[in-house]
């Protein structure tokens, strides 16, 4: 879904940022601006402003900065469009869907309305858990699986009885039709007549990462089969684009996820507080699970079960990983089977020291294949260099591979040489000509901005800033300080389009089309304002002229002197700068009351 330009500007106006932020961090009103404790690094001491009148933040201490979509974005670890429609949510605002013709209105209407049958059964089943029905399903989460109360309504964790067709019944008192029912995959019509999908099973929502239920899995309480049982695909459910947990595990302060074989292991973790666990719907890891991650992380920890199926998932599941642009490492549990398992037996701080101490997936894997040759046999060692040489593949970047095989030989006390000769042969039956680390020409990259004196930089700063907050100085300014002139590309830009638009310029705008961090972050940190101890509705005048004045008498001072210094032998250049420095005394602004 894409929105228009109006729209997303509709949507900020609609959401002040202070209201917005104050919902999640502390704020305190000191002058113009607001602060707290930032919710992005660790802190004691607020350092975390926010401006009602600019509607941007910034930290002093992390340097992150934005506007309330940035904010959305970063906290609550969501999309574009997410954030602009959680803002939208937020207060009831409809959106305007440029790309809704691809989607036709009915099938709009069909998802939510899924979306609501889905969300009435998860109520539906967590009443059921907790009425005298579901005592055999509620001894279960809280005696074997050993769950507090408050993880399981965290999770809305229900049951489903044995009774025939109760859901079925309830969902259509709600006044939903048997065709809605059989799309939303609860419930199963047929020439016999509707049937529950789902029955006599400890019950566990499904939900997208707008918290959203969109199916169900389910826990047989006996012996019956399948042990586990999902929804089937429905318009708003396909098993391969979602991760169970990922909705609260995007939220947790962990730089990596950990990614578990299924829903108690993922539960079990949460409830330890490793809130950064997910887990696949019983299906091998995908390449859109691989993409879905890295929207949130750049580093995954496997922790599947220990046994046999566990291993074979972790090897297949990191060239996907790994493809995807994601560093993976594994948990060695011992002798336990999972995480939930070895936690109950350990705790949470054993299960901590095993995160610390998880290994490169890459080695693991070596050594699990390993196990399978009998290296006493050299012909079985031949193949098990050559298997490693293939599975060497998935590195396509030369010296990447190259330092994975170095890692290898160390490892394994294999002899480089014929590790790296049977790499690149492997690598030559993939189509992709190998090429000597040594040759390998360096990615090229932007060329680095010559570094500005700091000093000149906060005058442009302020200069900016005060542009910014008071229109009427622009003239002034621009006369002295063309764009060209300023110390780097982000604040050349700023000055450009100050100059453009004057009193239409939009701090809050600009700083949403910064592509870059970095900045996202010098923007607000020139348009916070705080750092200059210059707050806008603090400062008369005459005081304002004379700050402004010395800034710019400084500012041109200092880029004359650069000039001088660079003139060399240059007597007329020389003595040209030093005329113009002569003249920078009848430099004054005068700003005309308001």
């Amino acid at each position: 879904m894409r929105f228009n330009d109006e729209t997303v500007e509709q949507v900020k106006a609609a959401n002040d940022i202070v209201d917005v932020i104050g919902q999640f961090v502390k704020l305190e009103k000191k002058g113009a601006n607001y602060f707290g404790l930032c919710p992005f690094h660790g802190e004691k001491t607020a350092s975390f402003s926010v401006s009602p009148r600019k509607q941007i933040y910034y930290c002093f201490g992390c340097q992150k900065g934005g506007n309330v979509l940035n904010f959305v974005m970063e906290y609550e670890n969501f999309s574009f469009t997410e954030a602009v429609k959680h803002l939208a949510d937020r207060v009831n605002m409809p959106l305007a869907d440029m790309d809704a013709y691809k989607e036709d209105r009915s099938e709009r209407d069909l998802k939510e309305k899924l979306l609501q049958i889905n969300k009435e059964a998860a109520y539906f089943y967590h009443d059921k858990l907790m009425s005298e029905d579901g005592k055999r399903a509620l001894e279960y989460f809280k005696d074997k699986r050993r769950l507090a109360g408050a993880t399981i309504t965290h999770f809305g964790l229900g049951y489903s009885s044995k009774t025939p067709g109760e859901l079925y019944r309830y969902l259509k008192e709600k006044g939903y039709t048997d065709g809605e029912l059989d799309k939303s995959g609860l419930i199963t019509i047929d020439e016999k007549g509707p049937k529950d999908k789902f029955w006599n099973r400890a019950m566990f929502p499904i939900m997208d990462t707008n918290n959203r239920v969109i199916g169900f899995g389910g826990r047989v309480l006996g012996d019956g089969m399948p042990k586990y049982l999902n929804s089937p695909e429905t318009p708003i459910f396909n098993k391969s684009n979602i991760l169970y947990g990922l909705n609260f595990a995007r939220k947790s302060r962990e730089k990596f996820f950990l990614i578990c074989e299924g829903y108690m292991d993922v539960i079990a973790l949460h409830q330890a507080g490793f809130t950064n666990a997910v887990a696949t719907l019983g299906t091998a890891l995908t390449e859109q699970h691989a993409r879905l991650i890295k929207r949130y992380t750049d580093t995954v920890i496997l922790t599947q079960d220990s046994d046999e199926a566990g291993v074979k998932a972790r090897i297949r599941a990191f060239p996907i990983l790994h493809d995807a642009g994601l560093k993976v490492k594994i948990i060695n549990m011992g002798a336990y089977k999972d995480p939930d398992e070895f936690i109950k037996a350990n705790g949470p701080d054993a299960y901590r020291k095993c995160i610390n101490e998880s290994k490169n997936a890459f080695l693991y894997i070596v050594d699990c294949i390993k196990a399978g040759y009998d290296l006493s046999d050299p012909a079985a060692v031949t193949d098990f260099y050559k298997d490693i040489a293939e599975r060497l593949t998935v590195f396509t970047d030369d010296a990447e591979r190259n330092n994975y095989i170095k890692a290898v030989c160390r490892e394994q006390l294999i002899e480089y040489n014929d590790l790296k000769e049977l790499s690149d042969m492997a690598v030559l039956k993939t189509g992709r000509k190998p090429v000597p680390v040594s040759t390998v020409a360096p990615v090229r990259k932007q060329e680095p901005e010559i570094v500005a004196d700091p000093k000149l930089l906060k005058c442009e700063d302020l200069l900016l800033y005060w542009m910014a907050t008071r229109p009427d100085i622009i003239p002034y300014i621009e006369r002295e300080v063309s764009p060209e002139e300023y110390g780097t590309e982000i604040r050349r830009l700023i000055a450009s389009e100050i100059y453009a638009k004057r009193n239409r310029f939009v701090v809050s705008d600009f700083i949403d089309r910064c592509r870059e961090e970095a900045d996202r972050s010098t923007a607000s940190t020139i348009f916070i304002g705080q750092m200059y101890r210059t707050e806008d509705d603090g400062i008369d005048d005459r005081s304002l002229e004379k700050l402004l004045t010395e800034s710019l008498r400084t500012l041109k001072s200092g880029k004359l002197d650069q000039k001088i210094k660079n003139a060399g032998s240059d007597l007329l250049l020389m003595q040209r700068l030093l005329k113009e420095k002569e003249k920078l005394r009848s430099i004054q602004i005068k700003i005309e009351s308001k």
